[in-house]
This record gives C-alpha cells, structure tokens and sequence, in this order.
C-alpha cells in the first residue's frame, strides 16, 4: 500500500458516493417495475428477490424473504398470498422434507421482468464491453468486498434505539 494522499481521500469520497447513488438508482427502478407491474413497491421488492434467488438455484422459503425485504413473518404471509392470489408467486413442497416450502415466481411475471430488464441489461453488457477481462475482474472483486463489507454492518450494527 502508499501513503493516503488528500487525492486519495477525495477519490474515495467519490467513489462512495457513487455506491450510494446506484444504490439510490437501483430502489427507483425497483419503484419504476412495481409501477409498470401495478404493484406496491414491496411487492415487486418480493418478487425481485424471489427470482434472483431462483436463478441462484437457491429458492427462498418464506422465513428467509421476510429476512431480505424486512417485513414480519405475518406481514409476509399477507404479501405472499396477495401475490399468489394474483398468480405471481407460488410456494412448493417438492422437497424430501415436505415441511420446507420455497416460493416460485409465476411465468407471467418473468416475462414482465425479462420485458422490463432486458434493455437495461443489454446496456450494462456494451458498458462492460469497454474494459479488460483484468479490469473487470478487479471491479468484480471490489464490488464483492464492498457488498460484504455493507452485508457486514447491517447484521452486526445495533438500533439506534438499542
């Protein structure tokens, strides 16, 4: 490592300052989705993380979305048999222990979100285009720390009520 210099520590300011912007850009597209699916917020929240962990090949049971969105098991089963009654989410028991129930997103709003997210995608696609393997490699790595890090201080920092 080199000695911080004041260049540093500005670039560093600003680089943060970038991950809180995507962060902020990232929650107005979620809003934007919601909007265009006719949902409140929280449900296309659901839903987002519902797909992401299906395409992990990791499913998630009820208990462990109630952990990413920060909604009451109760206020998650209200959410979830609203998207189930609307047929956007279906839970299964195909599971040697039929207790364990994961949650599926229907087929109709995969392709809301293939519809919706593609362009976007295909545009962080040519944007990575314009750099090395090496240079992405490197972002890879540091935007991995950079989540454990946040990951990290969330599950340990206590409540300012505490």
């Amino acid at each position: 490592m080199h000695e911080s210099t004041s260049e540093d520590d500005a670039q560093r300011e600003r680089i943060i300052g970038s991950f809180w912007a995507a962060g902020a850009a990232q929650s107005d597209l979620g809003r934007t989705f919601a909007r265009r699916m006719g949902m409140h917020p929280t449900d296309a929240t659901a839903i987002t993380e519902i797909i992401r962990a299906e395409e992990r090949g990791l499913p998630l049971t009820p208990a462990r979305l109630s952990e990413r969105i920060g909604l009451t098991s109760g206020a998650t089963s209200i959410l979830l048999n609203r998207l189930e009654d609307a047929g956007h989410v279906t839970r299964a028991r195909g599971h040697a222990d039929r207790r364990l129930v994961t949650l599926h997103a229907g087929a109709d709003v995969h392709a809301d979100g293939d519809e919706f997210f593609s362009p976007l995608r295909e545009r962080l696609e040519q944007l990575m285009r314009d750099y090395s393997p090496e240079q992405l490699s490197l972002v890879e790595t540091f935007v991995d720390q950079f989540r454990r890090v946040i990951d990290g201080y969330a599950r340990t920092e206590p409540a300012a009520d505490a």
